[in-house]
Order: structure tokens, then C-alpha cells, then sequence
């Protein structure tokens, strides 16, 4: 595993938010330097999510109808959410709902890598929070990818890696007020 203390994420980028009448529905984009058979593991695969997602899968993602079990990491109370996979397209869509949100990835074949857009529908009371917290997990992923790998950073952990600063970033960057959260854990 790399030196995770040298982890620091970058400037709030590559996300906007469509403000639907429930859910918003966060957008995230990166581009990364790896293949889209690559990635697309990593976005089904159990193993390859325990490195970077902010839950554990009982199962592969990637195929349609299955259910899967998705159960969150670093949450102050752990959620298991039985998980139908709508929609697996490899290497370039797969679709589910988690926890009642629906979940959309899209893989593009770019030069020298894979466009990743993320598709989220999140509570608008905690857009900002999702954004900074998807960025850490696809920082994470694609040190994973690139065979530096730093672990899982989620939850309270996240908090040591500059994601109250993604937060509120994020927040003005959507134009909405930045919640704040607290973890009892957390550092002051």
C-alpha cells in the first residue's frame, strides 16, 4: 500500500448537480488513465470494491437482475441494502439502486484511457457531502488502478483526508449550503 499521508485530494471538480423535484442527481466525470475492461472490474468486482467503495458487495455487480448485498463502510450505523442490479453493460453501463437511490456508470473509451461518469441521485440536504466523498473514493480507485493503492478511505477517515474543505467547496459550488457532519470519532 502507498504512503497515505502524502494523500491529498484536489480542488473540487468535474461534478455539477440537475435539481430534480425529489432527489438531485449528482454528476461526477473523470477521466482516468486505465482501460474500460479495467475499470469496469473495479466497479463490480467485490475484492476491487473493498479497496475503494464506501460499502462491501456480497457479490458481483455485474449482472443485470442479480441482487446483491451492499453494505456500507464507515457509516455511523451500518446499512445492509439488498441491491437489484438493473443494468450490466460491460464495460460501459451498469445501473442499480442503492439504499433507494439509483446509481448510473458510464464508461467512454478516450484516448489513452476511460471517461467515468457517475450518475447519483443523493438528498439535496447532503449533495455536497456525496461530492466530496464520491471524489475521495474515485481518488482512491484510481490509485488502486494504477497499482498504488492507498485502502479505503470513507466515513470518519475521510475527514483526515481534506473532505470537510471537498465539502464545502462542493457546497458553493452547487449553491447550497454546506451540512455540516461531525463524526463522534472524527478529529476536531
Amino acid at each position: 500500500m502507498s504512503d497515505r499521508s502524502s494523500y491529498l485530494p484536489g480542488p473540487a471538480a468535474g461534478a455539477e448537480v440537475r435539481k430534480n423535484e425529489g432527489p438531485w442527481t449528482l454528476v461526477m466525470v473523470r477521466e482516468l488513465p486505465h482501460a474500460p475492461a479495467k475499470v469496469w472490474e473495479a466497479l463490480i468486482d467485490p475484492a476491487q470494491l473493498r479497496e475503494w467503495a464506501p460499502f462491501d458487495a456480497d457479490g458481483s455487480l455485474g449482472t443485470a437482475g442479480a441482487t446483491v448485498n451492499l453494505t456500507t463502510v464507515g457509516a455511523p450505523t451500518v446499512h445492509v441494502t439488498p441491491t437489484r442490479v438493473k443494468r450490466a453493460d460491460a464495460p460501459k453501463v451498469l445501473e442499480y439502486n442503492w439504499g433507494g437511490f439509483d446509481m448510473r456508470w458510464e464508461l467512454q473509451a478516450i484516448p489513452g484511457g476511460t471517461r467515468l461518469t457517475l450518475w447519483a441521485n443523493i438528498d439535496r440536504r447532503f449533495i455536497s457531502m456525496g461530492a466530496a466523498g464520491w471524489h475521495i473514493c474515485l481518488d482512491v480507485l484510481d490509485r488502486w488502478l494504477s497499482g498504488a493503492p492507498l485502502g479505503r478511505i470513507v466515513g470518519p477517515e475521510a475527514m483526515k483526508f481534506d473532505w470537510p474543505r471537498l465539502n464545502t467547496e462542493y457546497a458553493r459550488q452547487f449553491g447550497v449550503e454546506a451540512p455540516s457532519w461531525q463524526p463522534k470519532d472524527a478529529p476536531s
